[in-house]
């Protein structure tokens, strides 16, 4: 089955004198499908670029991926604490979880602001002022817990730690223009929503 994501492309010498819309002669041609009730329509390529929507990154989707960058890294430093203090196994587990996701979503974030031209610059934010980051007491405090205090304690933070990133994302989707951001924002929300719930249910 054909996607309307992706447009035919016909050569120019295709054109067969029928009903659809002329594009222009030289070049190729791509068939852009109508919306629902209507023809498609076919385009020079040059129309086609035109029309295909400007999704430059602007200032919000560069400060959220560098912010995202620190957020997550905070959320790794807390996850490597698991193994050797948790005692509850689903606690592990969870840990486990966040850091396989956000270690991998980190390299992308870092890969899309070199191509950016966006990486290495400063957030302009004190991390203390990201949505949900622990305070560095909070650190220090669950570094010394232990046992079930760990478990309790490392819990409540994410959770408030995810909350804020679904926070970031949320902004990002509104106030940003790039789609790749707009997608990473997406993801970051399906899946920190569903870790949420997991851990609330641990609680």
């Amino acid at each position: 089955m054909a996607s309307l994501a992706v447009a035919a492309l016909t050569l120019a010498g295709c054109d067969s004198g029928s009903g659809t819309k002329s594009a222009a002669t030289d070049g190729p041609s791509v068939i852009a499908p109508g919306r629902p009730g209507e023809a498609a329509e076919t385009l020079s390529a040059k129309e086609a670029d035109e029309r295909r929507p400007d999704d430059t990154p602007n200032a919000a989707d560069l400060a959220y991926a560098r912010m995202m960058i620190t957020h997550h890294t905070q959320a790794l430093r807390m996850t490597e604490l698991a193994p050797d203090r948790a005692k509850s196994g689903p606690v592990r587990r969870i840990a486990e979880r966040i850091a396989a996701a956000q270690g991998p979503e980190i390299a992308t974030m870092k890969s899309w602001l070199k191509a950016h031209g966006g990486a290495g610059a400063s957030t302009g934010h004190d991390h203390a002022d990201m949505a949900g980051m622990a305070t560095k007491a909070q650190l220090e405090e669950l570094r010394a817990a232990d046992g079930t205090a760990f478990d309790r304690l490392f819990l409540r933070l994410m959770i408030t730690h995810h909350d804020g990133a679904i926070t970031m994302a949320t902004d990002v989707k509104a106030q940003g223009n790039n789609i790749q951001i707009e997608e990473m924002a997406d993801d970051v929300i399906a899946q920190q929503t569903s870790e949420i719930s997991r851990m609330r249910a641990m609680s």
